[in-house]
């Protein structure tokens, strides 16, 4: 359970670290299996090529092109994650901030992100909730370092209280990141810091936080499994890729 100090660490900053919520076994289980599913080509998949992002091959028939971003649709892939994505330890805390009734959204996330050396792309700073479309932008994504994260192999970088900025539509480029040309833009951006991980630690962050990362500098694949949640309250809008499949209770 979470304690009073951390949910207003949550509430105030954004985002929260629950260390060695897994245990390496785990993680190391997790990883073997990703690289299974990687070597088998085993879809969805979303490539470096498809994002268009710095660094990235130009296209899927570029060299790179087949680097992997993400082994999407996690939780159908194996029991293995989805019952970490369900477990009591990890849903209690989540309970705890979006209240009872909270879902698993299977459309957002629900992910192993892989950031692999030399053709891993830079993430811009943007709010995860810019394309997802839910009555409230007020949703959780639970990150767990499947292994250690580092500045050197592209961990998360965040602004702290940004999930609460009010932002202009001209400080933001036309897919939804921030400006760095521009000189408001700047200020806030040098408040930016980093988001290390240890093996088995769990990152929550709120869906209009902030965040970036660079590229992996490092020969070993970074990788992460990723999951996002929903209060009881505020479902996703009908019609809208959001709705697009099921949800699941936690």
């Amino acid at each position: 359970m979470l304690t009073a100090e951390q949910i207003q660490q949550f509430r105030t900053d954004g985002y929260l670290v629950l260390p060695a919520l897994s245990d390496a076994a785990y993680c190391q289980a997790v990883v073997a299996f990703a690289q299974q599913e990687l070597a088998a080509e085993a879809g969805p998949i979303e490539y470096e090529a498809d994002t268009r992002y710095p660094g990235a091959p130009a296209s899927r028939d570029a060299e790179g092109g087949r680097t992997a971003r993400r082994l999407l649709q996690a939780v159908a892939r194996s029991p293995l994650l989805a019952d970490w994505a369900r477990g009591a330890q990890l849903t209690a805390a989540l309970r705890q901030l979006l209240g009872a009734g909270a879902a698993l959204s299977q459309v957002h996330h629900n992910c192993i992100m892989t950031k692999q050396p030399r053709f891993s792309s830079i993430t811009g700073w943007h709010r995860d909730s810019r394309y997802w479309q839910f009555q409230r932008a007020e949703l959780i994504s639970a990150w767990l370092a499947l292994r250690n994260e580092t500045i050197e192999n592209g961990c998360l970088l965040v602004l702290p209280g940004s999930h609460r900025w009010t932002i202009q539509p001209e400080q933001l480029d036309t897919a939804q990141f921030l400006r760095a040309d521009l000189g408001q833009n700047q200020a806030l951006l040098q408040q930016a810091i980093s988001v290390p991980l240890m093996q088995g630690d769990t990152l929550l962050f709120h869906s209009n936080l902030f965040h970036a990362a660079g590229c992996n500098q490092t020969t070993q694949t970074k990788f992460s499994m990723v999951f996002t949640y929903r209060a009881g309250d505020n479902a996703p809008l009908a019609g809208t890729r959001s709705a697009s499949l099921p949800e699941i209770a936690i």
